[in-house]
């Protein structure tokens, strides 16, 4: 009887899609959900669940830039876009009808023409168009109109709307990959961007106030994101002053090139939570979350925080082939990369000598200088 009570609500529920306001058909379903312990469009992983990467990073020296992403109902675009390392801020609106002002019941009728919009604030060096754009892919279907999730209607369309004519070549060239993944064809808008009005104060954040709100996003899909380190934050001092500042072990093996003693160096045993940054000038390289024991008597990671810190040289020495990693930005002598590292995890092992790297524990990062990081280490 009860399973029979629940079944009746759950076919109120979508009933009331077609005819009651988006803001409580977005609640009741959540509730329905909930109710019998299915997840349907609710996200797995809720805002309280997944750590914001931006909460730490000072992005007022950022040359920022703008772009405007409509894909259905804006409280999971928001959340989504909001932990998308690089962006500063993601506020919900209503873009690209006729009128000023709208008010949410107003869109919310769909004669006005507006699209439920998140106006996203990023730093390109962080995360670029390309990426963002794509990441926002991720999570829509390109190929429904006016219909995301249970939610129906023209303000529920997706759309890429900009206010720079030059982003508009990134996004198509973003939409005709995407294309390629689809029989039908995407209907996503690429517009310029006519108007754009805030939400209401309630609409901001709202899953953040509410973490078990309604939800259409997996914001799962980030657990794993990629992080991009802005190499113009670093600099390498000269070999002067590193001579003066290095010890002579560290300077001997980054500078000169040597290699340190398997078992007796600084960090081969050390798996405390932090990351391990280049000696010479402080440029991230790798997280703890990817080191792992692997036997060889050295520091082992599966992978570098971001795959562009480190670059890789041929290395003929001691009558053998071997691939040397250099850091970015210092260029230094950090060790080998082999292909004998753990098949789950890519198969690399990146074998670093303790002397070229120091590490950050995760109880200074944020004091360093390092919180935009923290992400990459929980």
């Amino acid at each position: 009887m009860k399973r029979l009570a629940i079944a009746f609500s759950l076919l109120f529920v979508l009933m009331l899609t077609a005819c009651s306001p988006a803001s409580i058909v977005k609640t009741n379903q959540s509730e329905a959900l909930a109710a019998t312990g299915g997840s349907g469009d609710t996200a797995k992983v809720t805002t309280a669940s997944l750590p914001n990467p931006n909460k730490h990073v000072d992005y007022s020296k950022s040359d920022l830039h703008t772009i405007y992403l409509a894909g259905g109902c804006f409280w999971g675009i928001e959340a989504y876009i909001s932990r998308i390392y690089g962006v500063s801020d993601a506020v919900n609106g209503y873009a690209n009808g006729t009128g000023k002002h709208p008010t949410y019941e107003q869109v919310e009728r769909g004669d006005r023409g507006f699209a439920e919009t998140v106006k996203v604030t990023y730093d390109p060096k962080r995360v670029s168009l390309t990426d963002l754009v794509t990441d926002f892919f991720k999570v829509i279907d390109p190929t429904s109109k006016n219909q995301q999730g249970n939610d129906r209607g023209v303000q529920y369309r997706t759309g890429v709307y900009y206010t720079d004519d030059q982003d508009s070549a990134t996004i198509k060239k973003v939409v005709a990959q995407e294309q390629k993944k689809y029989d039908k064809e995407i209907v996503t808008e690429v517009l310029p961007l006519k108007n754009w009005y805030k939400a209401e104060e309630y609409h901001q954040d709202y899953l953040e106030k509410h973490p078990n709100g309604y939800c259409h996003v997996d914001l799962g899909i980030l657990k794993d994101q990629k992080v991009k380190i802005d190499p113009s934050k670093y600099h390498k001092p000269s070999n002067a002053v590193l001579k003066k500042t290095l010890t002579k072990e560290q300077y001997k093996v980054a500078v000169l090139g040597d290699t340190e003693h398997a078992f007796s160096n600084k960090y081969w045993n050390t798996f405390k939570p932090g990351i391990y940054v280049d000696v010479t000038t402080g440029e991230p390289l790798f997280s703890s979350k990817d080191k792992y024991d692997s036997g060889c008597g050295w520091p082992s990671f599966t992978k570098p925080i971001d795959p562009d810190v480190v670059t890789y040289h041929k290395d003929t020495s001691f009558g053998m082939v071997r691939t040397e990693l250099r850091s970015r930005v210092g260029k230094i002598h950090l060790g080998h990369v082999f292909d004998d590292g753990p098949k789950d995890k890519g198969g690399k092992r990146y074998c670093i000598d303790s002397a070229s790297i120091r590490f950050v524990p995760l109880t200074d990062m944020d004091k360093e200088g390092y919180g935009d990081l923290i992400n990459v280490v929980k």
